[in-house]
Parts: C-alpha cells; structure tokens; sequence
C-alpha cells in the first residue's frame, strides 16, 4: 500500500491523498459504503460501481466469520471474487461487534469470548485468529482486534482497556509479519485508537499506535453516543500525534456535518451504515438539509429527490413517485433511497477533496455544514 499525501489546506488541516491499493487507488478523502456481511444493503455491486461510484467498501469479519463462514470465501478466493467486487475491501476485525454483544462476551488477555446471535454457539476471537480470518477474506485493508469502550466510561476502564488494545495491537502486528496473504497480492494493517473521551488517553494511545509504524492508523470508540463536540475534540487531538504521511481513519462515523468537520481535522477515511440505514427508514441526504420523503407534503411533488442535483439516476426518480414506493412498501423504494444517500456521500466527500485542492475547502466547508444539517 502507498499512501501520497497531495495538498493540504491552508485554513485547516484538511488533506487530499491517494491511497493505492492491490485493487485500485482511492482519491482522499473518502467514504466507505458499509457491506457487512458481504452485501452493502439495498445496492447492487453494479450500482456501487455505476451510481454510488464506490472506491472501496467495508465488510465485516465477526459477521463473515459466522455466516458464510471463513471456508467458504478461501474456496471462493477471497471476498472480492465471491461478491463479484473488484475494488479495495476493508475489514473491521469484529471488535465493535463483540462490544455490541456486551452482554454475551468476556475479555481475558488472551482475546474475546463472544456467544453468537444467531444461534448462541460460543466463540474466541484473539488478536492471532483475526488475521488469520481476514487473511482468508483477502481484504486490502484489515484492522487490529481491539476493544471499543462504551460512552459515558469511567476513567479507569479506560485506561485499562487502551492498554490491552495496544497488546493486541502488538500481537496482531507480529502475526501479520509472520503469515502470508493467501491470494496473491498485499494486505495491510492498521492499529487502532482508543481512550474514550480522556484526553490524556488518547494522547498516550495515539503515540503508541504511532510507534507500531504501520501504513496507516485508526481511530475507534467515537461513535458509541459521546456528544460530537467530544468526538470533534478527541479526533483533533489523535491527529495531532498520528504521522502526516500516513492515512488516518475515522471508525464508524457518520452525519454529514461529522464527515466535513472531521476531514477539516485531518481525517482521510470514513466508514457508516447511517446513509443506508436512514434510507430505508425514508431519510435522504441532499445537498440542502436531510428530507423525509414519506411526508405528505411530496405526494404531489414531481422535482427530482435533490433539486440541485446532479447525481446519477436522481433524475429518473421524483419525490412523488419515491414516497408512492414507500407507502405501497415496495423493495425498490429501498434500493433508490440507499443509492440516492450514498451517492450523496460520495459526492460531498469528493466536493471536500476539490475545494482542498483549489484551496477553498475552509470557507466552503462553513456554508456546506449549515446546508447539510437543516431539516426540509
């Protein structure tokens, strides 16, 4: 992997890169549909590529590793050629996943004991056992197993759980030195950033993840309902300490004001299910405020789902016709508003890249947020 950092703008930390992969080479900063289980929700692999126009997407290994199950995607060659995806893949290594399963795990030194929600069998993720699985899912990107602390976390845990990241992260790193991808091409590594909302301790995890000298660094636990002037802070303070050379990636954020205040801070990467989640629930992102298009007042609106729009496909689609979809419960209505929200995010992530470019991003970035926040 190379990561070349190409300008950075003047009125804020804000960067554009490139980030060269086995798959393709991602533009900076960018955004990664979420396909977890090997499937981004509602979307096709040939809308990711022809609508959404997906650099790279995220799967997830807690949930591969229980279904279809590792063997599976080794007999087929890796994830990429079982879903028929030939960009980049990041993999998660399923420790939000087994913090989501907080009342049916256990943490030793060793790793995670976790009980499987689909049918309660018992498992242990280690930090070995989870480059070995995405060894087998052949992703370009995978992540140290960590622990992602809870929001509002006392200090002490803390602590004591950004310890035992970083000797996970040292252990994973020592055995992605010693085993080899299976299928040809590099996979690389990032280590992972924690310490809740203490400054102190993301100040300490951010250097020893720093010192691990990987290709590129992560930074997790500030999604979990912290306020997001907390995140704000936390990520600026990461991102003080985290190496300019290398790409910096934000876990599992989120709103469109998070993704430009964040890249404002020096965030390169961002991964989220809101923009599908929210879809499916009838919220569209657009370039003027988040609309609900199963309100009432679109029953008669023929306009395109985003006015000012130049969006592939929007213009095939109007509010009336979506919002029809959605009362009449059709699975289309899914599949245009999850294409719609992540095009839209794609777009704004590749707006920031341009006005980092021209110079202009800060000024830009003050009137995009204000748009994007309102409710129409």
């Amino acid at each position: 992997m190379k990561f070349t950092l190409q300008h950075t703008d003047n009125a804020s930390k804000a960067r554009a890169g490139l980030l060269e992969t086995a798959h393709g080479t991602i533009e900076t900063p960018i955004f990664m549909p979420v396909g977890t289980v090997g499937t981004v929700k509602a979307v096709s692999q040939q809308e990711l590529h022809a609508s959404v126009k997906a650099q790279i997407i995220l799967g997830n290994t807690y949930h591969l590793y229980l279904r279809p199950k590792t063997e599976v995607l080794e007999a087929a060659g890796g994830l990429h050629k079982f879903m028929h995806w030939d960009k980049p893949i990041l993999t998660d290594s399923g420790g939000y996943q087994v913090y989501s399963l907080s009342n049916n795990r256990k943490l030793t030194e060793e790793g995670a004991m976790f009980q499987s929600h689909l049918d309660g069998s018992k498992h242990l993720f280690t930090p070995e056992n989870v480059i070995d699985t995405q060894r087998k899912i052949g992703s370009d990107i995978m992540m140290v197993l960590d622990e992602c602390t809870p929001y509002p976390c006392d200090y002490n845990y803390a602590k004591k759980s950004m310890e035992l990241t970083h000797r996970w992260a040292a252990r994973c790193k020592k055995h992605w030195q010693e085993t080899e991808p299976l299928y040809g091409y590099h996979q690389t590594l990032f280590p992972i950033v924690q310490g809740s909302t203490y400054k102190d301790l993301r100040l300490k995890s951010a250097e020893a993840i720093a010192a691990l000298d990987m290709e590129g660094n992560a930074i997790g636990g500030l999604s979990v309902g912290e306020p997001a002037e907390d995140m704000y802070a936390m990520t600026e303070v990461v991102c003080s300490v985290l190496p300019v050379e290398k790409p910096r990636y934000l876990m599992g954020v989120g709103t469109p004001e998070n993704l430009l205040e964040c890249i404002a801070l020096g965030i390169d990467m961002f991964d989220c299910v809101m923009p599908t989640r929210n879809a499916r629930h009838g919220l569209l992102f657009t370039k003027n405020g988040i609309r609900n298009i199963k309100n009432a007042k679109y029953a008669m609106d023929f306009s395109p789902l985003d006015e000012d729009s130049d969006y592939i496909g929007d213009t095939f689609y109007t509010k009336a016709y979506l919002r029809h979809l959605f009362k009449a419960e059709e699975l289309l209505a899914l599949q245009i508003a999850s294409v719609h929200n992540l095009h839209f995010y794609l777009w704004l992530v590749g707006e920031a890249r341009k006005h980092i470019l021209a110079g202009d991003f800060a000024s830009w970035k003050v009137e995009m947020v204000k748009k994007v926040r309102q409710r129409l």
